[in-house]
């Protein structure tokens, strides 16, 4: 039974943007338009040039904003709270998904690459705040994104984390890499699987997941 494979887990990492919602409420597309925008105002760049450095910053350094900041150190504050500038109406409340996370054992964390005040407004429109232990942002890895090493041990050590009594849900499979080196279970959660030895578990559906280690 895949819950005897999370019965060491005491402490639960949970990414945000399309994980703890699903992807057909297209909130990144909102944010995407966003950062585009920001690129082209801020850089004097037009908008194919700004989409071209929005998907280069993102595959080399793991977000855009990080590529900004390497390389034309931009300030992340006044970005962060621009691109986050979007409608929560997408998204709807959950109270399945909340009781899931609720009823495993431990501690559950929020961690995602975007801000905590995002996140925060995200968890709020899908009846999730309360939920969660905490909830981390980029801002609290000193602005290095996941995949980087440096960011979950920034995380990881703030919050106290023992990575073998861990598990980490995300949708984004660059970012399983390194919970499992550390010796995290790992979930990737998105609609199609990838396959890969650093993950360890897919679905497609995240409370049913949870529904099936706490029964």
């Amino acid at each position: 039974m895949v819950a005897d494979q999370f019965s060491h887990v005491s402490e639960w990492v949970f990414d945000l943007d399309n994980t703890l919602y699903p992807p057909s409420a297209r909130l990144f597309d909102q944010i995407e338009v966003r950062m585009t925008d920001w690129v082209m105002r801020e850089l004097n760049v037009d908008r194919d040039k700004a989409n071209h450095l929005r998907n280069t910053y993102w595959r080399d350094h793991g977000t855009t904003l990080a590529g900004l900041m390497r390389l034309h150190n931009v300030d992340p504050a006044p970005y962060l709270h621009d691109v986050h500038d979007i409608s929560f109406d997408a998204l709807e409340p959950d109270p399945l998904l909340a009781s899931g996370i609720r009823a495993l054992p431990g501690r559950c964390i929020v961690y995602t690459n975007g801000s905590a005040p995002y996140a925060e407004q995200v968890l709020v429109a899908r009846g999730l705040a309360g939920v969660f232990d905490a909830i981390y942002g980029v801002e609290h890895a000193d602005y290095h994104p996941k995949p980087d090493r440096a960011a979950f041990d920034a995380v990881f050590a703030r919050d106290g984390i023992t990575p073998e009594q861990a598990a980490m849900f995300e949708d984004d499979p660059r970012n399983l890499a390194v919970p499992h080196e550390l010796g995290m279970c790992t979930v990737h959660v998105a609609p199609e699987a990838t396959p890969a030895d650093h993950i360890h578990h897919h679905t497609d559906d995240l409370t049913r997941f949870l529904s099936r280690l706490i029964a």
